[in-house]
């Protein structure tokens, strides 16, 4: 089976080789001019080296124009035609307003007269059927006509846009494309996004020979009719009932036909967030576009932000926030992306990636620039890349570790919350501590509290109040409180105090030295109570450590948190 594959594959290369030189022999196709937008540089007819050579032509096929031009009106349609069409973006007609042509720098009136009725009714009859998106379109062509109807559900308005394909616009992003990571494209109505969307279609399934299905839910990717417009190439094409139905049609195209990429355009509820999530998660390049403009207004939009990770809100505990240096409430990425790069269009020849979406997205929620890569197609075809550098991280402060919380007159004052006091009593006698307790929180320089009671809203106001510290004990019992007031105190047994001296002193400089550098740090051989404590004091910064090596050389290494 493996040779007859081989076989075959051979055969296929020989046609497709055969068949390229005999097309280059026969000249240009005779509708070739139409997928080339005017300005941009001539399609390569060898492989892809990186660099486009420049071209001086081209516009928009005549044949292919003059379809849509020819559903107009008489009156309008000989207006247009004394007007240079090459560039037109599209026609409007509004009831008892003058038509209009818009082209990119102005706007044109076709017809001193407001338009009729009859006028827009003439159109509706030369065009597809209208469906639930108030979308229609012109057999064969990338043309759209779209519907504004008044209360009665009549047609008062039409937009007729009119639709190229566009060889070349893809090439500022086919690093990427070919990649198989998965790419949401971004940008603000106008700006080419559906356009760019089937030139990917096409590379992938004619340049990469990929399984290629493409979800045309408005007929604007693959052209109205049921055979699909040549500019998607070998993609196959699944039409959607009613915009609605999307998501299903999304993931029916997993389930049934195999594909190795999927196109989608417009993603724009949960539902179809939940699907591209299904359909990059079995292993599918998905490549899509998604209402919003930027990176930062996916991010803020609730129905979509999953596709980039999602944001939840966070609650960090005291000690995490001061470590951080952050307000004790942030937001925070949800999970990872569903896709794996995200391109904001700036204009037809101008894009910002985001190659990293989850690291992206962890800098916009941290008050952050994104950073990214600006991408620029020359006058002259090639391609130019700037780096844009995010902004530093802004430095951690490293506080310094606490020190006993001795008072500053008199003995110690210590709160048990939810804690036996005459247990606290007994165990401050025997470990002959300069300490007394308190029956409110607000009088305590400490707060031992059991920890299934450490979310108290009593507790928690007096400590963000007047900044008391607060120690959970896991349970009611002397053993546990005995370790807490050791702990706090920096307190070993049977030790002598200047060896704990030194073991506190290394272990702070050791945590300071780590959370201002990143590196890990070994500490010199301690005996098991004193790397006990020195441990203890590692883990109130969130950092990590373990104990390594053989007595008596065993020692503790702290780790970056």
């Amino acid at each position: 089976m493996t040779v007859a594959r081989g076989a075959e594959g051979e055969a296929n290369e020989k046609k497709r080789s055969r068949a390229k030189r005999e097309l280059k022999k026969s000249g240009p196709h005779p509708r070739a001019d139409f997928f080339i937008r005017p300005g941009l540089p001539t399609p390569p007819s060898a492989p892809y080296q990186g660099e486009m050579e420049p071209a001086s032509v081209s516009t928009a096929s005549p044949d292919d124009l003059s379809l849509l031009v020819a559903i107009l009106p008489e009156s309008l349609r000989r207006a247009l035609e004394a007007l240079p069409a090459q560039d037109l973006l599209e026609l409007v007609m509004d009831l008892g307003r003058p038509p209009e042509a818009r082209f990119p720098e102005r706007t044109t009136r076709l017809s001193a007269e407001p338009v009729d009725q009859a006028q827009l009714d003439h159109v509706v009859s030369r065009v597809g059927v209208f469906g639930g998106d108030n979308r229609a379109g012109i057999e064969r062509t990338l043309h759209r006509i779209s519907a504004i109807r008044n209360r009665q559900g009549r047609i008062v308005g039409l937009t007729l846009r009119a639709g190229r394909a566009v060889l070349g616009t893809v090439e500022a992003l086919r690093d990427l494309v070919e990649s198989g990571l998965n790419i949401l494209l971004l940008g603000r109505p106008g700006v080419g996004k559906t356009t760019k969307l089937r030139e990917v279609a096409r590379v992938l399934a004619d340049e990469l020979d990929k399984r290629v299905i493409v979800i045309d839910t408005s007929n604007e990717i693959g052209g109205d009719g049921d055979i699909p417009h040549p500019g998607i190439g070998a993609s196959r094409r699944m039409q959607v009932p009613h915009p609605d139905r999307q998501h299903a049609v999304m993931i029916e195209a997993v389930e049934n036909h195999m594909p190795e990429a999927i196109i989608v355009d417009e993603i724009g509820t949960v539902a179809e967030a939940a699907a591209s999530r299904t359909i990059a998660e079995r292993g599918v390049q998905l490549v899509a576009t998604a209402h919003g403009n930027t990176l930062e207004n996916l991010v803020m939009n609730p129905t979509l932000s999953d596709v980039v990770g999602g944001v939840h809100t966070v609650t960090l505990s005291d000690e995490e926030a001061r470590r951080r240096g952050t307000p004790k409430t942030i937001s925070e990425r949800r999970s990872l992306p569903t896709f794996d790069i995200v391109v904001e269009m700036v204009s037809w020849d101008e894009v910002v990636v985001h190659r990293d979406t989850a690291a992206a997205v962890d800098r916009l929620l941290a008050g952050r620039d994104l950073g990214g890569e600006r991408r620029r197609i020359g006058e002259d075809g090639s391609l130019k890349v700037e780096e844009l550098a995010p902004s530093p991280a802004p430095e951690r402060p490293v506080p310094a570790p606490e020190a006993p919380p001795a008072p500053r007159r008199g003995p110690a004052r210590i709160h048990f919350h939810a804690l036996s006091r005459d247990l606290g009593e007994r165990v401050i006698r025997e470990l002959r501590l300069d300490a007394r307790i308190v029956d409110k929180p607000e009088s305590a320089d400490l707060v031992l509290v059991l920890k299934a009671r450490a979310g108290d809203p009593r507790i928690r106001r007096v400590a963000e109040k007047s900044g008391v510290r607060i120690y959970p004990v896991k349970r009611n019992g002397s053993s546990p409180i005995r370790r807490a007031l050791q702990d706090v105190f920096q307190l070993v047994q049977g030790l002598d105090e200047e060896e704990v001296r030194d073991a506190v002193e290394e272990a702070e400089h050791a945590i300071r030295r780590v959370m201002a550098e990143g590196i890990e740090i070994s500490l010199s051989p301690r005996r098991p109570s004193l790397r006990r404590l020195q441990h203890r004091m590692v883990t109130r910064y969130a950092l990590d450590a373990e104990s390594v090596g053989s007595e008596p050389a065993r020692h503790l290494v702290i780790h970056p948190g």
